[in-house]
């Protein structure tokens, strides 16, 4: 237990430590930056005295994030702090995205119990040989990769993904539930990720209604403007068009879809078991849908 004279010496500090927590601009911290609060504010005092009065007095709450196959993280909250903040402080360069941006932007009311952060992998080649049916097939017939780095928070789970090199394309700052700065991909660009990977977004049937409930906010121009920036070799703008359509998006914005062409047939997910096919977006898809 700290001794009351030490206590007391830093209660004389709380306005200033409190201050300075509050200047490094994000609720959720590393180690780190406490350390430099403490040499900047209380250089005199040792690193786990300062520590321990800002835990016992709730100016800090300590958040583990753990898993059983990876490293674990452990954050130091503000008072308000939300999962989201959490979850963006666990990597630099990180974002918002798939479940979590699609309830930030309001195209769900479920609040979700995973948080999905994503941070870019390095710059890579793009492949040169072109696509060919049977690639294709082959590819689809099997279960889609899905990364495994899943912490446990206090309540939730945040999902660690490390997608494509993109320079954070359509990306921006959006308020959160509580008002919190947070990084998140745009309108557009959360409807082509679910589109590539379904199973983070809770599978087809909810990127539908994703696709629905954004039926009146999103531009088809930024839509394919973004797909094509984003030079997938799989020709995703089949199962755009196709969840379009069943969202019942005009006929003009269809056939902006549909002049993008279709030469192969498509899968909306991978490893489709019962199934039907749209002729229009030469896609094979799930027979309920």
């Amino acid at each position: 237990m700290m001794p009351g004279k030490q206590r007391k010496r830093l209660e004389a500090e709380r306005e200033r430590l409190l201050t300075a927590l509050e200047s490094v601009g994000r609720r959720s911290l590393r180690l780190e930056e406490i350390r430099q609060v403490r040499r900047a504010v209380v250089p005199g005092f040792g690193e786990g005295s300062v520590l321990e009065y800002l835990l016992d007095e709730g100016i800090l709450q300590m958040v583990d994030l753990e898993s059983t196959r990876y490293p674990s993280f452990r954050r130091y909250i503000l008072q308000g702090a939300t999962a989201f903040e959490v979850a963006l402080s666990l990597r630099g360069g990180s974002y918002l995205s798939h479940a979590s941006a699609v309830f930030l932007h309001g195209l769900t009311e479920q609040l979700p119990l995973r948080i999905y952060v994503n941070r870019e992998q390095s710059p890579k080649p793009e492949p040169e040989d072109g696509l060919t049916q049977e690639a294709l097939t082959r590819a689809f017939s099997r279960p889609g990769r899905e990364t495994t780095y899943v912490l446990s928070g206090p309540g939730y789970e945040v999902v660690l993904l490390s997608g494509k090199w993109t320079a954070n394309l359509e990306v921006s700052t959006l308020s959160g539930i509580q008002g919190e700065a947070l990084m998140v991909t745009k309108l557009e660009r959360t409807l082509i990720d679910i589109t590539v990977r379904p199973t983070y977004a809770g599978g087809v049937y909810q990127v539908l209604e994703a696709y629905r409930a954004a039926k009146d906010r999103v531009s088809v121009g930024v839509l394919l403007a973004t797909l094509k920036k984003l030079n997938y070799l799989y020709p995703y703008h089949q199962a755009i068009g196709f969840y379009m359509e069943r969202a019942g998006y005009s006929e003009q914005a269809l056939r902006r879809v549909e002049e993008l062409g279709a030469e192969l047939d498509f899968y909306l997910a991978h490893a489709l078991s019962s199934r039907a096919y749209s002729k229009r977006w030469r896609l094979h898809h799930p027979d309920m849908l």
